[in-house]
């Protein structure tokens, strides 16, 4: 199995120890990874901003970069998401078609594809997870509220098995955080109060550590948190799955 690793644009500028902790992880695991070098954005940030057709080099560039990947992971739902059902706007050759089936947020790739819950992680804190909207109700990396179907949550599963770590049970456990990719930026202040309901949410049930699927969305909740001088921590999930403190 050939792994190609993907990450964001936004992890590799910003959050550069995500990227890390994930290949450390796959490679933990015994996944032959590689990360292709001429990889760059994915093209959801135009697309968001209504500017879908003019992101087709970067889809192209992408599949150009991992056609030859039995799949491709991401530490990232909405990335993983917007190659999968928006990279419509380019010709479907196989190439094509088999890298939109072939990528997985990296939650689903290790519970799923390696069919592995264990990854001998350790982290004694009492963790909130905030389900990223497009990796929750796109991917379907968990249940939603809105529908009466049996509960489950792909993170959640992985973190259950992560030794001394609590997972806690939120109010509103499946509610959007407000950053929504550029809503953040034209709709600033009901962006900022959505981010500060997840907040209270979270240290109204004793959350230590805040984590999700996707660092934009922490990236979010980090600025409110660290602005409001509040005691909480925020960690990608493939740094707490890779720890062992």
């Amino acid at each position: 199995m050939k792994v190609g690793l993907f990450i964001p644009c936004y992890i590799n500028q910003l959050y550069p120890q995500v990227g890390k902790a994930t290949l450390e992880l796959l490679e933990k695991l015994n996944v032959d990874v590689m990360y292709p070098l001429g990889q760059t954005c994915c093209g959801q940030p135009m697309a968001n901003s209504g500017y879908e057709y003019e992101s087709v080099g970067s889809c192209n560039n992408f599949v150009a970069n991992f056609k030859d990947f039995d799949y491709i992971v991401t530490p990232s739902g909405s990335c993983a998401y917007h190659v999968k059902k928006h990279y419509n706007i380019i010709p479907q050759t196989d190439d094509v078609v088999k890298v939109r089936e072939n990528v997985y947020e990296l939650c689903d790739f290790i519970l799923n594809v390696l069919k592995v819950k264990n990854v001998g992680a350790k982290f004694p804190y009492k963790v909130g997870i905030h389900k990223s909207c497009h990796g929750l109700r796109g991917l379907r990396l968990g249940s939603c509220s809105e529908k009466v179907t049996e509960a489950y949550s792909y993170i959640g599963e992985l973190l259950k098995e992560v030794s001394g770590t609590e997972v806690i049970e939120l109010t509103r456990a499946d509610e959007c955080c407000g950053f929504g990719g550029t809503f953040a930026v034209t709709e600033e202040a009901i962006s900022v109060k959505m981010g500060k309901d997840r907040i209270k949410d979270h240290l109204d049930n004793g959350v230590e550590v805040i984590t999700a699927t996707d660092t934009s969305c922490l990236m979010h909740l980090e600025g409110l948190v660290t602005r409001n001088k509040q005691p909480l921590k925020i960690l990608h999930i493939a740094e707490i799955l890779n720890s062992v403190n």
